[in-house]
């Protein structure tokens, strides 16, 4: 079967690349993901497909070539599913190419410093901002240490922070127009940290801080904040025969998302932009409450479900809200914990907002992964479930199950220590960048709340002394630690004990 490219896409193939059209690149993006193509990709694809422009994307890996692999032989293309109780297959072709930072350095710059390139979009994940547990930029992270040491503005930078404020003071000694960066990532704020971080990079970095108008300039950096939603499971062999059926060709790595998918924009940009506006993106002068009703109402109990149902062997999380015990305790967290937290937004039924998320979770043709979502819980859980706890703390309110949620979090980890010491090479890693500190801390436990909790919550990287100081939120954690132990050991734990105790 022949492999799909421009030549053999056929009638999908989008309207602005046919009869050897090809439009400029005028975005880069960084972390060319599952979750990019099926969303950022997606939507610039439907503005050009609506309006034009030149709007081809230079998708930029930070570190894995697989992408740049499996895309690069088929010019860009790829099969996006929407996986609902029929499947909608499109063919996407807003990525030109696929570059890999440590083997194409000099191309990435060269996108990013070209007069055509007028955005920067990312999904570098929570961790890839290297930011400190407070926001701000962590100058004694590894990768910026380095890269505040290297000698000009065209040497080889490990970090994106590094390489976005090279590109930044290369175009300013051309006398070009600064970019306009985009975070889709789930951080709070993420515009403004990202602006902050590289204003905080450029100030301390040698080959930047003299430039005093290039810092000044750094100072109407655009940087909006922004809301991403879409739920994407990993790619696995069935979508790719689904693919291969369906449209006859080989597609190395087609991406599937539920049909549901939202892009909400801080209404910042500069007039010359892709028809987002017009294929449904969302532009707004505050994005803060789409922000804090999404990361509570959809991430906070997705990994809540992701912990709890790793360590009850749950694979998925249409398997997991299957379990009605574990739907409604999860329901109740929401319900009763999270729900009180989250501010008014207009437009939202934020009770049916939430409703409709659970029924997005119980689509049986989105299998995503557990595994997945407890991915990097050190970054994502201090987005999603600590200033939830810090709310209801201030507000009074009970915190019961939200300290189940971090509690299944640290017994996920020790299970993971247990896993690596039984054994050995063929134990599930434990991806977090945090990992050595994690599994060393989990070493030490014992699985009694009264050895272990003192431990975890030593970790003031993860938990700031405002949180270790509340006996409320310890006395509920060291209570939910001590519940969970049993399904380490093989025991069944009865979770409905904590249901009864929030409905009491």
């Amino acid at each position: 079967m022949k492999r799909l490219n421009l030549q053999n896409a056929g009638t999908l193939l989008p309207a602005y690349l046919k009869n050897g059209e090809s439009p400029q690149i005028g975005i880069v993006h960084l972390g060319p993901g599952a979750f990019f193509r099926g969303h950022q990709a997606f939507y610039t694809d439907a503005a050009m497909a609506k309006a034009g422009g030149n709007w081809r994307i230079c998708a930029v890996s930070m570190r894995s070539k697989d992408v740049a692999e499996a895309l690069n032989p088929q010019d860009g293309l790829y099969a996006l599913a929407q996986m609902e109780q029929d499947t909608q297959l499109s063919l996407i072709g807003s990525i030109a190419e696929v570059l890999v930072a440590p083997l194409d350095y000099a191309k990435v710059q060269a996108r990013l410093t070209s007069a055509s390139c007028k955005y920067v979009t990312m999904t570098i994940t929570e961790k890839g901002y290297c930011l400190n547990s407070s926001g701000a930029l962590d100058v004694n992270h590894a990768d910026i240490a380095a890269d505040l040491q290297l000698p000009d503005a065209v040497s080889q930078a490990k970090s994106a922070i590094g390489l976005l404020t090279q590109a930044l003071w290369l175009r300013h000694q051309a006398g070009l127009p600064m970019l306009t960066l985009m975070s889709c990532d789930n951080l709070t704020d993420n515009g403004h940290k990202l602006k902050a971080a590289v204003r905080c990079f450029a100030a301390n970095a040698a080959v930047f801080a003299k430039d005093v108008d290039f810092l000044l300039q750094l100072t109407d950096l655009i940087c909006p904040c922004s809301m991403v939603d879409s739920i994407t499971p990993a790619t696995d062999d069935a979508l790719r025969d689904l693919v291969a059926t369906r449209l006859g060709v080989q597609d190395a790595w087609p991406v599937k998302r539920e049909a549901f998918c939202q892009w909400v924009v801080e209404d910042i940009l500069p007039a010359d932009q892709p028809a987002w506006r017009e294929v449904g993106v969302i532009f707004t002068k505050d994005v803060t409450a789409f922000e804090k009703a999404k990361l509570r109402l959809l991430n906070a109990p997705h990994s809540t479900l992701a912990y709890l149902g790793s360590l009850l062997k749950i694979e998925t999380v249409f398997d997991a809200m299957a379990q009605p015990q574990l739907s409604q305790l999860v329901q109740a967290l929401v319900n009763n914990e999270i729900l009180p937290s989250v501010p008014l937004v207009d437009g939202l039924d934020l009770a049916q907002y939430s409703a409709d998320i659970f029924r997005r979770f119980e689509n049986p043709s989105v299998r995503h992964l557990l595994a997945q979502i407890a991915w990097d819980g050190s970054q994502k859980l201090q987005m999603r479930l600590l200033p939830v706890i810090r709310d209801n703390l201030a507000a009074g309110r009970s915190v019961q199950l939200l300290a189940l949620a971090i509690g299944s979090w640290l017994q996920f980890i020790r299970l993971r220590a247990q896993q690596a010491q039984q054994l050995g090479e063929q134990a599930p890693a434990l991806v977090d960048p945090l990992a050595p500190l994690l599994l060393a801390t989990a070493a030490q436990c014992t699985g009694d709340a009264r050895t272990d909790v003192p431990l975890w919550l030593a970790l003031d990287s993860i938990f700031a002394a405002d949180l270790v100081n509340q006996t409320a939120f310890v006395s509920a954690l060291w209570q939910a630690y001590q519940q969970l132990s049993p399904i380490l050991s093989g025991a069944t734990a009865d979770l409905s004990q904590f249901i009864s105790g929030v409905n009491a």
